[in-house]
């Protein structure tokens, strides 16, 4: 049809019709119905890649296939925000909240994500400076930088964890907050961190990504600080997939947090209003945990507890049978009884001794490792944090670590700036606890510590 034909065309309707014709007004309406049939967004397919994940025999994929064939359910809302069903996101947060204590909780898509936007709650940013143990894994360090902060990297002492005096010794006027990391199990000393933050009036967010479910002193790590970071992932203790947890009481930094995990602003009772407090709309990221990620995650938390207590309970009777030698001890716990424990640690005289302790331990069939006498690289150790040591940054301008706002030397950032760190991590062998051993296999691993130290410790 040319242009003229239409035009003609649409003139002569517009001559025959009224606004009376319009179906708002009464008319005949134009479309009562499409003919075609539109398939789900996401359906069986979507369905069948998930079930693969798990390993199943294709007998039995065939099965679930030929199950799912015969429903059809339309497709299911998988981000967090208006789902139709009750959110998974929501029920994880809703656990979390009653399981810690704490007034809030949020769920994020990674433990870098609850770093960062914790971090960003507390208001650290350009020219501020955050201090975080020497041995945990980067992303506590990295986080800190994409705040736009700076790092000040501390010792820890003989229990793995950050040392309070080093600590002190390195707050300086421009100190943010305080980031004691929970390794391998073991919880920092709160009582000592705790009352240096609030001497300094200096804010505390815990690093909880590897100790899920430990206490000290009988409240849960994480809920300690001012906010707590978790991990929740296939390589933690708890959790599958990618996600993390922030926790709070103060609802001021909960609603900054959800900002900065959601610039979106779903969350908000009125999405487009303006800001009903100062402080609480800026520009932020989008770390929201999916349906998916929220699913598996409720039930891997509902698991938590339990299985905090069956680590603790085998690696406490395993630690009560080892002797006392004279180079082999044990590591220091600020609370035995809330240690998740599925890492029993011990100290070798020397990184060579380490070494041979684990070789020997693993002989016996005990699951043992070490760093000891190696070279090799691990971002767990801060002297491999290139990204710092070096300075390197996004981009060519140097940011954070030439920052305008800082007028100050930037912190000390060498090899050898945390000597006790290294000699600790260096002597430290890991007997790895599993959760599911019988007493019996308690008693055994007890037996062949025993027996190796004896001859080599």
């Amino acid at each position: 049809m040319t242009a003229a034909t239409k035009a003609k065309s649409a003139k002569k309707i517009k001559a025959t019709l009224t606004e009376a014709d319009l179906a708002v007004n009464g008319g005949r309406k134009t479309i009562k119905a499409f003919g075609s049939k539109p398939e789900p967004k996401i359906g069986v397919e979507e369905a069948m890649a998930l079930v693969s994940l798990w390993g199943y025999s294709d007998g039995t994929l065939a099965k679930v296939r030929a199950l799912l064939d015969k429903e059809s359910v339309g497709s299911p809302h998988l981000a967090r925000y208006y789902c139709p069903k009750p959110s998974r996101v929501a029920e994880l947060e809703a656990y979390s909240r009653d399981l810690f204590g704490v007034k809030y909780a949020l769920g994020v898509n990674s433990g870098t994500s609850a770093l960062t936007s914790a971090y960003v709650a507390c208001g650290i940013g350009p020219g501020d400076e955050v201090i975080i143990p020497g041995y945990t894994f980067f992303a506590t360090a990295a986080a800190v930088i994409a705040a736009k902060a700076l790092p000040v990297i501390a010792e820890i002492d003989d229990s793995l964890t950050l040392d309070p005096k080093d600590v002190e010794k390195k707050i300086t006027p421009r100190t943010k907050a305080i980031v004691p990391v929970h390794m391998v199990g073991c919880a920092c000393d709160m009582a000592g961190i705790m009352k240096i933050a609030r001497k300094h009036n200096l804010l505390v967010v815990e690093d909880n990504a590897q100790s899920c479910g430990g206490k000290f002193k009988g409240k849960f790590l994480g809920s300690i600080g001012d906010m707590g970071c978790f991990s929740l992932s296939t390589f933690k203790i708890t959790g599958a997939g990618e996600a993390g947890l922030v926790l709070t009481n103060d609802e001021y930094l909960y609603i900054r947090a959800q900002n900065q995990h959601d610039t979106a602003a779903c969350w908000r009772p009125q999405r487009y209003a303006r800001e009903r407090q100062p402080g609480e709309l800026f520009a932020g990221q989008n770390y929201r945990m999916s349906e998916l990620e929220g699913a598996v995650n409720l039930l891997q938390m509902q698991k938590t507890k339990a299985q905090a207590e069956r680590f603790n309970k085998n690696m406490q009777r395993v630690h009560r049978q080892i002797g006392t030698f004279k180079n082999t001890i044990l590591r220091r716990s600020n609370d035995l009884a809330g240690d998740v424990g599925y890492r029993l640690v011990m100290f070798g005289k020397d990184a060579e001794s380490a070494t041979k302790l684990a070789k020997a331990l693993s002989a016996e069939g005990v699951p043992t490792y070490g760093r000891g006498d190696s070279n090799a690289r691990d971002w767990h150790i801060y002297p491999y944090w290139e990204h710092i040591m070096e300075q390197k940054s996004a981009t060519d301008k140097g940011c954070p670590f030439t920052c305008p706002l800082r007028n100050a030397p930037l912190p000390k950032y060498t090899a050898d700036m945390c000597p006790n760190t290294l000699d600790y991590i260096n002597r430290a062998v890991f007997v790895s606890v599993d959760q599911w051993w019988k007493a019996a296999d308690c008693d055994h691993v007890a037996a062949a510590i025993n027996k190796v130290c004896s001859v080599l410790g």
